[in-house]
């Protein structure tokens, strides 16, 4: 049983700080110290801390992008634009519109324990940040860009999104190493995770990345 309350209507919507440039550590030296950290502390992260992490990995860095659309942090196919990123937080569940660079609430409660599989919940359920990739099909079959026959093919789709993601999540990974934090790309609990978030049935979820500081 999900313990927690399903009234989303009482979650306010976060407006995000903008992101602030206070990092001094180099592209190589991120580079250097990027890996993966499993045991993450329960520490929350700041407003500030959270909206530098939601920008570097899935941010508008420009106005003007390929065919119309804004520019963002990680490429997407055609600039589709196809993966939803969701944060998963200890109040709430939220969909980061980059835009306007807010969490607008989609599910109430701490849904983050549905970030891990079964398997992996023994290994740390602690993190005070779990990412959720979901593709959004028909972003990728209908994108403003240009139009590849692949788009249509559901296994060249997947060449796709699935690249796509891993773009974001390297991102996450880059800023984790930047300011000493920890971040674990892992699979997930996709069925439970769909129910939870009210997807529709365009959307899929692909893979989870907790983020927090190191344990």
């Amino acid at each position: 049983m999900i313990d927690r309350d399903p009234d989303v209507s009482a979650v306010a919507a976060i407006q995000l700080p903008p992101p602030a440039n206070d990092c001094d550590v180099s592209v190589f030296t991120a580079l250097k110290h990027r890996r993966t950290t499993r045991e993450i502390s329960s520490k929350a992260l700041s407003a500030q801390q959270l909206s530098n992490l939601l920008w570097a990995a899935w941010g508008v860095n420009r106005e003007a992008g390929p065919f119309g659309q804004p520019g963002r942090t990680a490429a997407s196919a055609s600039n589709s634009q196809e993966i939803e990123l969701f944060v998963a937080l200890a109040e709430a569940a939220y969909l980061y519109d980059a835009v306007e660079h807010r969490l607008n609430p989609v599910a109430a409660g701490d849904i983050r324990f549905s970030a891990l599989t079964p398997h992996q919940r023994g290994v740390d359920a602690k993190a005070p940040v779990q990412l959720v990739f979901v593709v959004d099909l028909q972003r990728l079959i209908h994108t403003a860009g240009f139009q590849e026959p692949g788009l249509q093919d559901p296994e060249v789709q997947k060449s796709y999104y699935y690249v796509d993601a891993g773009l974001i999540a390297e991102n996450v990974y880059l800023f984790a190493a930047a300011f000493a934090m920890a971040a674990w790309f892992h699979n997930c609990d996709r069925a439970r995770l769909a129910r939870e978030l009210g997807l529709r049935t365009s959307q899929r979820v692909l893979f989870a990345q907790s983020v927090g500081y190191p344990a």
